[in-house]
């Protein structure tokens, strides 16, 4: 009987091969959904206001904020004060 050679895993190698794979998967989910939103701005087929284009973009611009603060926030607690 032959015994199998098995490589540890670290912790850390699943949790970024898990980020890379969910990452991957949302941030294509996203690029086809602003893709759809894209075909909304044909006026031929589709009647807006300017105001329901700026709400739409202040909506998505607040959330993009809300997820670059979450990656950032560890990076901004490092900060030191010097003179």
């Amino acid at each position: 009987m032959f015994k199998k050679n098995k490589e540890k895993i670290s912790k850390a190698d699943i949790r970024d091969e898990r980020f890379k794979r969910i990452a991957s998967r949302r941030v294509q989910e996203i690029l086809n959904k602003m893709r759809l939103l894209r075909n909304c701005a044909h006026r031929g087929n589709y009647s807006y206001t300017d105001e329901q284009v700026r709400k739409i973009f202040n909506t998505i611009d607040e959330e993009w904020k809300h997820v670059k603060s979450e990656f950032n926030k560890n990076k901004s607690k490092k900060k030191e004060f010097r003179l």
